[in-house]
């Protein structure tokens, strides 16, 4: 038996996260996916990749994260802090009831992703990361490699006051130029209309603004893992997605996805969900 992605309401501590969910929803021999979005995307973002993985019988679920769901939008920089938000995850899988899960994630949700897997193994099987390297070969291109500091000049833009008004200007126009046509606009919108709920484009940018130098300081990961990169990506360089490789202590295979931007999940979702149930099943 499975769902039709039904949005749960799972609270974690003083934070209340919307969860969608799909997939078999016996608990027997389940196999589970927890799929972490980024910026500036949602849960959506993972509505095709979680039906491919539903009809290989893999249950997922998406939450909206820090800042993303209404009851999960704190208000001071700092409790956007990468520990924090690793905290999120641990304790959605608790309130859950998942000793362990599937990993997944993509751009920030990709930063998270690597962060959880690094500091708990013992509640991540496998890693998929997805665009975005692992924070310290991320960390270390930014500082070494020219091409890297071009394609990271928005960071600065995004950590500034009034960023959340100019992105969501004329109905988020910069959003939607930065989309292109790797997105449906009925995912564009989804995306949109959440960021555009009272404080959440804030909530979301405060991410950037509390990073801090803690993508330096993320150990190296011990669970197997894949890397998926698209060729075509303007936010990720080719030597920091070839740095990644150092810091995977366990089997680890690189998908570089060609004629691919950014966007993977909504771009390129069969070929994601690929990557994923084969480093699921092995």
């Amino acid at each position: 038996m499975t769902t039709a992605t039904p949005t749960l309401l799972v609270p974690v501590g003083d934070s209340n996260f919307e969860v969608h969910r799909a997939g078999p929803v016996s608990t027997a021999q389940r196999t589970t996916a927890l799929l972490l979005h980024g910026f500036p995307q949602s849960a959506a973002s993972w509505h095709a990749v979680a039906q491919h993985l539903s009809a290989f019988g893999i249950t997922s679920y998406a939450p909206n994260q820090r800042g993303y769901s209404a009851g999960a939008r704190h208000h001071p920089v700092e409790a956007y802090r990468l520990s924090e938000l690793v905290a999120d995850v641990v304790g959605l899988c608790d309130a859950l009831a998942l000793d362990t899960v599937h990993l997944v994630g993509h751009d920030w949700g990709a930063i998270v992703a690597w962060a959880t897997a690094a500091h708990h193994p013992d509640r991540v099987t496998s890693l998929t990361a997805v665009s975005v390297p692992h924070p310290a070969a991320f960390a270390r291109a930014i500082g070494t490699d020219p091409e890297q500091q071009e394609m990271s000049a928005y960071l600065g833009l995004l950590e500034q006051d009034g960023t959340a008004d100019l992105l969501l200007t004329n109905d988020a126009a910069a959003l939607r130029l930065g989309y292109g046509d790797a997105l449906t606009r009925e995912t564009a919108d989804a995306h949109i209309r959440l960021l555009s709920e009272p404080g959440a484009m804030s909530a979301a940018l405060n991410w950037y603004r509390a990073r801090g130098t803690s993508w330096h300081e993320v150990p190296p990961v011990t669970v197997p893992t894949t890397f998926v990169w698209g060729a075509d990506d303007m936010a990720v360089s080719r030597s920091a997605a070839y740095g990644c490789a150092e810091h995977v202590t366990a089997p680890y295979e690189f998908v570089e996805l060609a004629a691919t931007g950014h966007w993977v999940p909504e771009q390129e979702p069969a070929r994601l969900s690929t990557a994923i149930i084969h480093r699921i099943v092995g």
